[in-house]
């Protein structure tokens, strides 16, 4: 079980989003349109089906995705998205916890979810042959879960522990935790997907129940199966296993819009770490409402691939190779997302050097792309690297799985997402020059700077034991 944090993932916007048609496996024949081995279905209850043909191999990846993240909380029971996650696998009327997990391993699968600020997922990757009991499972604890406070009291100390050891105890977490309540004053991203510690502390079952109630439901989530199976048939299966869950409504979603910024933000974080490090996060467009007229999010996500991605990269070739400022750094940015974007830029500072010294170079970086544009032998790097990707990615029905259904739940109709690509493909370095000068700029910026105390090695191996365990 996972807290996803998708905007600071730069893979999963390469790899999890934008489709080659040119880059497919042998397996696929490149005449072949998505339409032809990728199909859907809506069930009468509104839970949507989609089904993708992959006969490579046996097995099949089973996904259903709720579009209930927490983006859609409030304060006061920031975290619940997560929490109910937990919950997820205590047991439903008919079984009790943990047998959910026994089942699946018992018939030699591997099982798992995830949560990020725009969905909860879960997924089993299985041999094909037992993917009608994955279906009757999952469809069981759609609406049959056994919510207990017994089991709430033990899971939330569970997930109370989880956040202090990833986020209280990580210095670099600490800080984008902070850049993001920063740099956002009603944006619903602008707290943790974990949730505030004071929250957890004050949730009970009944939170928990609620969430479930309210969210849950068929018209509410996607279901995915990629893998060696037959449509026709998967679509019967769903409907003898999740057809039978009740229709409900699922309540408006109130929009919770995020005032102009005008003005720098600035911000410090003291925790114990070996070194300082700069985070810099810009306000930035995302992909709206499934429109690919605009060039801008497709420009800076290009632009994050040119700054970063590899050794030669701008950002690591001048601040780490030649100059020796940084130990470490990295940028990041997402288009498709629910909720409100920056294009951040991470820097870990190496011993004895000045932090002012660092955005001055960052920025001097930022200024040369905005001024003379990238050249033609990033652009084709990064571009290359799309197709890459996703040939590798196609190698994996849950890598095809989770593509899917990280897009649909953003709003990208998997018949759409070679669109996404065919943009990629054309971002200019007068585009990026673009992106750079319209949205890369102090009024924008939100700067915050961890300041490193000393760290107790006694606290040190005490937190590692304690992962050690959580994980």
């Amino acid at each position: 079980m996972k807290v996803v944090k998708s905007c600071l993932i730069l893979s999963s916007l390469i790899v999890g989003m934008f489709l080659s048609m040119d880059g497919f496996s042998q397996s696929f024949q490149p005449s072949v349109l998505p339409e032809q081995y990728t199909h859907e279905k809506k069930l009468p209850n509104g839970l949507r089906v989609i089904v993708r043909e992959d006969h490579r191999s046996p097995t099949v990846a089973h996904m259903i995705w709720y579009k209930a993240g927490s983006v859609d909380e409030y304060n006061g029971t920031t975290g619940v998205a997560h929490v109910l996650e937990h919950m997820m696998f205590k047991g439903t009327k008919s079984l009790g916890p943990g047998e959910f997990s026994k089942k699946v391993a018992g018939l030699g699968g591997r099982e798992n979810a995830f949560t990020s600020y725009d969905y909860t997922a879960y997924f089993q990757q299985i041999g094909k042959q037992y993917l009608p009991q994955m279906m009757e499972l999952e469809a069981d604890r759609m609406q049959n879960l056994n919510l207990s406070e017994d089991e709430f009291k033990k899971e939330i100390q569970v997930i109370m522990e989880e956040r202090r050891l990833r986020t209280d105890d990580q210095a670099s977490s600490l800080l984008y935790e902070q850049l993001m309540s920063t740099a956002f004053n009603s944006a619903p991203n602008r707290t943790p997907v974990i949730g505030w510690m004071a929250d957890l502390q004050n949730m009970n079952y009944l939170d928990a129940r609620d969430w479930y109630q309210k969210w849950y439901a068929p018209s509410n989530a996607i279901l995915i199966v990629v893998g060696d199976v037959d449509p026709n048939e998967i679509f019967k299966l769903a409907e003898q296993t999740y057809g039978k869950v009740t229709a409900k409504v699922v309540p408006d979603r109130k929009k919770q819009t995020e005032p102009v910024q005008v003005g720098q933000r600035r911000f410090s974080v003291k925790a114990p770490a070996e070194n300082t490090i700069i985070m810099m996060g810009w306000k930035a467009p995302k992909i709206l409402n499934n429109q690919f007229e605009d060039d801008e999010p497709f420009a800076l996500t290009v632009l994050s691939a040119i700054l970063d991605g590899n050794q030669n990269t701008r950002l690591n070739r001048v601040l780490v190779k030649n100059k020796k400022l940084l130990q470490g750094v990295g940028a990041s940015y997402d288009a498709v997302s629910r909720g409100e974007q920056l294009f951040i830029i991470s820097a870990d500072l190496l011993p004895g050097k000045k932090i002012e010294n660092i955005e001055i170079e960052i920025k001097k970086i930022l200024t040369e792309v905005a001024q003379k544009g990238v050249t033609e032998a990033e652009l084709k790097r990064v571009k290359i690297a799309v197709t890459a990707s996703q040939i590798y990615k196609r190698d994996s029905v849950f890598g095809q799985a989770m593509e899917i259904g990280s897009n649909e739940i953003s709003g990208i109709p998997w018949k759409d997402l070679d669109k996404a690509n065919e943009k990629i493909q054309n971002v200019t370095s007068e585009q990026i020059q673009a992106v750079v000068k319209k949205y890369l700029i102090d009024d924008h910026l939100t700067v915050g700077i961890l300041d490193p105390q000393s760290i107790d090695p006694k606290t040190q191996e005490a937190n590692a034991k304690a992962a050690a365990h959580l994980k």
